[in-house]
């Protein structure tokens, strides 16, 4: 009789673990990815970045020194992408013609940005990063004909 009883607790709460098991966020959910393409692109093109973050976040930035700005001084950058419901983004980035041709690394951070409506100080909380490689080819008339 106390054998049929300890089964009985035991397959209840296995059951009851299963469930709750199940109610959890899949682990896919909580990885970063991030995606560029073309991976060799000329100066003066447009890459297309896609990335995932985890759920939590609800910003991304990507930033490289292919991508400078004309007239600016700075050889880094830094832009913004936002996220969908499930943490998925994707974004156009111009290859500016005055970025040097050759390796450059392009980083993606995610981030939750929490602001403070009394103080409006903003935090920011980086959750995930990631980085892929990216090669500028030199800028050619021919490419468009």
């Amino acid at each position: 009789m106390r054998a049929i009883v300890g089964l009985a607790a035991t397959a209840a709460l296995l059951a009851a673990h299963t469930g709750a098991a199940r109610a959890e966020t899949p682990p896919w959910r909580k990885l970063t990815s991030f995606f560029i393409t073309p991976y060799a692109p000329h100066q003066n093109d447009v890459i297309r970045v896609l990335l995932h973050c985890p759920d939590d976040s609800n910003h991304a930035i990507v930033g490289s020194t292919a991508f400078p700005l004309k007239g600016s001084w700075r050889s880094y950058r830094e832009v913004g992408v936002g996220l969908s419901e499930r943490g998925f983004g994707r974004r156009g980035i111009i290859i500016s013609r005055y970025a040097p041709p050759g390796h450059h690394e392009v980083h993606m951070k995610c981030v939750k940005v929490t602001i403070d409506k009394a103080t409006h100080l903003r935090k920011v909380k980086v959750l995930g990063r990631a980085s892929e490689p990216l090669f500028v080819r030199e800028f050619r008339v021919k490419q468009y004909f």
